[in-house]
């Protein structure tokens, strides 16, 4: 099974090569696999920048703990969510899903309006957590697109959400960053690619019932 194999040459790199980039073509196939990620509705209330500006990067490495990565990697994936959905995204949603199933619009009216209920019935901790939970979906198959391009990847949660909102000026689109990662190429001197993987035996990790 490739898709194994890929998993275990992967690691979360700790140091890029700065001499290498990420070619556009790649860069196409991972928009693409993040862009079929699975959601909950198949909203994908989440946005996700690529960040190449070298200026824009120095000024988030402070704020990401400074760690290297951030400065290093070809570019930087940042996973943002919608904070507060409105009705027209649920919308526009329907409206496409009509348009590209070439359904009625009205056969969904009452689906579109199923979800904006679900939504509104959450308190906004359970909003929260649900619409920053999407952006993982998304993370975990760029991950595994990167596996198969042989293109090196590193999720991070080790940065300062609101600094990222205000350098990136996501708070004007009312978004806010929820995971990020650099992407590129691992340096020679990277330590850590050969460790071996720790993870739960399978016994522990699973239950039959």
């Amino acid at each position: 099974m490739e898709l194994l194999k890929n998993l275990e040459w992967r690691y979360a790199t700790k140091k890029f090569d700065t001499t290498k980039k990420v070619s556009n073509e790649h860069l196409s196939k991972l928009k693409k696999a993040i862009q079929l990620s699975v959601s909950s509705y198949g909203l994908q209330l989440y946005k996700v920048l690529i960040v190449e500006d070298p200026k824009i990067r120095k000024q988030l490495l402070p704020v990401s703990w400074n760690q290297s990565q951030i400065i290093d990697a070809s570019h930087l994936f940042v996973f943002c969510y919608h904070k507060n959905p409105t009705p027209e995204m649920i919308d526009i949603f329907i409206k496409q899903t009509a348009d590209e199933r070439q359904l009625d619009l009205e056969r969904l009216n009452g689906y579109g309006d199923f979800i904006k209920q679900k939504i509104e019935e959450k308190s906004q901790e359970e909003k929260t957590s649900w619409l920053k939970s999407q952006t993982y979906l998304a993370l975990g198959n760029l991950l595994n697109a990167c596996a198969e391009l042989k293109i090196d990847a590193c999720p991070m949660e080790g940065f300062e959400a609101e600094s990222y909102n205000e350098i990136l000026n996501l708070n004007e689109e009312g978004l806010c960053a929820a995971v990020i990662a650099p992407i590129g190429y691992r340096h020679k001197e990277d330590n850590t690619q050969a460790l071996p993987k720790v993870r739960k035996p399978i016994e522990k990790l699973f239950s039959v019932i």
